[in-house]
């Protein structure tokens, strides 16, 4: 169990040692071209949620995710007991949740830094950050887990 809490408390590390090296060392609206024109860093506040959707709504946000890391947590000690894969995915979900809320306490927005273009159909995806990241790939995983998951008992059922 400390291992999974270890992997969550290791990603809101790694998020909000980037947040603070972005807020440190770059101007806000400032591009560091890392791939260009695919990959950038870019020192960017959003002050809402995905997309800068319901900007300015804090006490909405800490209520929110209050309720989601209690969840989190509550789901993972009641199911993901005996599936490493979905505890390995509540903890990123948790990981990144916690991330994002910290600075919505601390700063009042969110530091977003990671600027990608796809070029395949010249898109420029939001800009996001490490919590950001681990969210999606908490998402992805259960997900994958549902389908798995789905695809066994079937098979027991046959």
């Amino acid at each position: 169990m400390i291992l999974y809490y270890g992997l969550a408390v290791l990603l809101i590390m790694l998020d909000q040692l980037t947040k603070w090296l972005v807020v440190q060392n770059m101007n806000l609206g400032e591009r560091i071209p890392l791939a260009e024109p695919y990959l950038a860093l870019l020192s960017h506040r959003n002050k809402g949620a995905a997309w800068g959707m319901l900007e300015g709504q804090m006490w909405l946000f800490y209520i929110v995710t209050i309720l989601v890391v209690g969840g989190i947590i509550y789901f993972f000690h009641k199911e993901a007991k005996g599936s490493k894969f979905l505890g390995i995915s509540l903890m990123f979900l948790l990981g990144g949740a916690i991330g994002n809320f910290i600075d919505r306490l601390w700063r009042k927005e969110v530091v977003d830094f990671i600027d990608v273009l796809i070029p395949v159909i010249n898109y420029d995806f939001p800009i996001f950050n490490v919590a950001d990241a681990a969210l999606t790939v908490g998402v992805i995983l259960i997900i994958l887990h549902v389908i798995v998951d789905e695809k066994k008992n079937k098979k027991k059922v046959a």
